[in-house]
């Protein structure tokens, strides 16, 4: 299996998060699907490094794709912490 791209890992946050915004997705749906994401990254990988991935994390909280809180939660799970 290749690694997920640190793109379409980002492009992935931010469905989600339209997807959100639309309320489309209850609270439990959107965490099952940020679960759905990162077991995937647990299970392919990520083919970027620490401080790239980390960088993309703090620029989605930027740009108001993703939560601090998400944020801490993925650089967790992710295990960049």
């Amino acid at each position: 299996m290749a690694p997920v791209t640190l793109a379409r890992f980002v492009k992935e946050l931010e469905k989600l998060k339209q997807a959100s915004d639309a309320e489309k997705l209850k609270a439990q749906d959107y965490d099952a699907r940020l679960a759905r994401i990162i077991q995937e990254l647990r299970e392919k990988g990520l083919d970027a490094d620490r401080a790239a991935t980390t960088a993309a994390l703090a620029d989605a909280v930027k740009r108001g794709i993703i939560t601090l809180p998400v944020q801490v939660h993925l650089q967790h799970r992710l295990g960049l912490t």
